[in-house]
């Protein structure tokens, strides 16, 4: 057998063995460097940035008596949190979609969040 060929089955056998979890994490991660965002773990508080993610949960959370839309993303370096105050739903935020958020970044009890950012969906 060729070197090339022991190279082969060597990835084949690695993609087998490796967890489900930990190849998601590798392809959230890719897809956040291909769309130029900063991964969420290196992001700076109080500065404007731009994370990409897939959508992990959403939620609806009450403040100051008016709905908000808490939506929450992983791009297998961290989570962040996207608020969007006064709104019940967002067409196309869904688990499992994935998106860009670009807005303020703010960090609250070791939570990376963004209130009412700007959002683009892929």
């Amino acid at each position: 057998m060729s070197y090339s060929g022991l190279v082969g089955v060597r990835n084949v056998f690695k993609k087998l063995t490796t967890p489900i979890e930990e190849l998601d994490r590798v392809r959230r991660r890719e897809g956040c460097s291909l769309v130029g965002a900063t991964p969420i773990d290196e992001v700076q508080p109080r500065t404007v940035d731009r994370v990409a993610g897939e959508v992990s949960s959403v939620r609806i959370v009450p403040r100051a008596g008016a709905p908000s839309l808490e939506v929450s993303i992983d791009d297998g370096h961290g989570r962040a949190t996207a608020i969007f105050f006064g709104r019940k739903h967002l067409a196309g935020l869904a688990p499992g979609r994935t998106v860009i958020f670009e807005g303020r970044v703010q960090q609250a009890a070791h939570r990376v969040i963004l209130y009412n950012p700007a959002y683009e969906l892929r």
